[in-house]
């Protein structure tokens, strides 16, 4: 219990030094009222079980189903990384949680907290698969990811701990012996020199990285998200797309199911998010098509013909340029 005090408390809100006495809970002040009042709530429901008695004035469901909600809620929120501190992260993470349930009700409880709409609710129907689908090479499990890393609404640079059993063995011995040298140049304060053997990591494709105070090496991987291309980022909805796919994963870590490797040394994978299939999101708010010249699954096809019934994205334009085409477009000079 202390422990997620602490997580609630601790990254969303900002203890107070002097509090009403007879308050119940630990007094705090927050910017944003909504985040807070649902960081009480989810501590409050930890303890007790209970939902917020007047909730059901905003929902459509049952007590029993809301408790289920909490329970989903609170767990999402100890294992988001980092925890969502603004109200528009702790909308995207209630309506991600809860993506199953009925909008009404997720709407709802967007209101009962004052917290904003995203502005567009989709439902998620794919899970995380329980055994490694037909095509599939390697999967690997991603350091949380920085969204400032991210190329475009169909791309990504991730990186994996070296420490995984898959990597551990294929470190290059040049690189190991740079990072044990990295590290004493830091111990000794000759900053230059371990800057040096950084740059020589980095170039090998990996990385020192600073996770929890803790130094990691880690494999640089460049993926290619299977089965959709979406606007460049020059293109109309491009920056829409890249927006989008940096809010899904930030700060996340990432389940990565590599199928191949495309031309340009990337890896073409399917990436799932918290349990959420994000080639499905992307495609379900119209920010991008469905790339069937290399991927036939039905289901993909389907997401981008209801996008494109509800003009959803850039669906909402009436006659929007391919991507493949205007990168030949380009290559040819046109």
């Amino acid at each position: 219990m202390g422990n997620t005090l602490g997580f609630l408390y601790g990254k969303c809100c900002k203890p107070t030094i002097t509090g009403d006495s007879d308050s119940v809970g630990p007094p705090y002040t927050t910017t944003a009222p909504g985040v807070s009042a649902l960081a009480h709530d989810l501590f409050n429901f930890e303890i007790t079980s209970q939902v917020p008695e007047d909730l059901s004035q905003h929902v459509v469901s049952s007590r029993k189903a809301q408790v289920k909600w909490y329970a989903k809620l609170l767990q999402a929120w100890k294992e988001a990384k980092p925890p969502p501190k603004t109200p528009e992260e702790v909308a995207r993470l209630i309506v991600e949680t809860l993506s199953r349930h009925q909008k009404e009700d997720v709407e709802g409880l967007l209101e009962f907290y004052g917290l904003p709409r995203p502005s567009i609710v989709v439902e998620i129907s794919t899970g995380v698969p329980t055994r490694l689908p037909e095509g599939v090479e390697f999967e690997m499990h991603t350091l949380p990811v920085d969204g400032k890393t991210v190329p475009d609404g169909d791309g990504l640079n991730v990186y994996v701990d070296t420490a995984d059993p898959r990597e551990s063995s294929n470190v290059p011995r040049d690189v190991l012996k740079a990072a044990i040298r990295r590290s004493k140049a830091r111990a000794k304060k000759n900053y230059a020199r371990a800057d040096e053997l950084r740059q020589m990591i980095i170039k090998s494709g990996y990385q020192v990285i600073n996770l929890q105070n803790e130094e990691i090496l880690a494999r640089k991987y460049r993926i290619r998200l299977r089965g959709i291309d979406a606007p460049e980022n020059e293109m109309p909805y491009g920056k829409e797309a890249k927006d989008e796919l940096v809010k899904l994963v930030h700060g996340k870590c990432l389940r990565v199911l590599v199928y191949g490797e495309d031309r340009y040394g990337r890896c073409v994978a399917d990436v799932y998010c918290n349990g959420i299939f994000v080639q499905e999101v992307i495609l379900k708010k119209g920010l991008a098509w469905h790339y069937a010249a290399y991927d036939q699954r039905a289901e993909l096809a389907t997401w981008e013909k209801k996008a494109r019934a509800k003009r959803m994205g850039l669906w909402a334009q009436s006659n929007p340029e391919k991507p493949w085409e205007w990168r030949k477009d380009k290559r040819e000079g046109r």
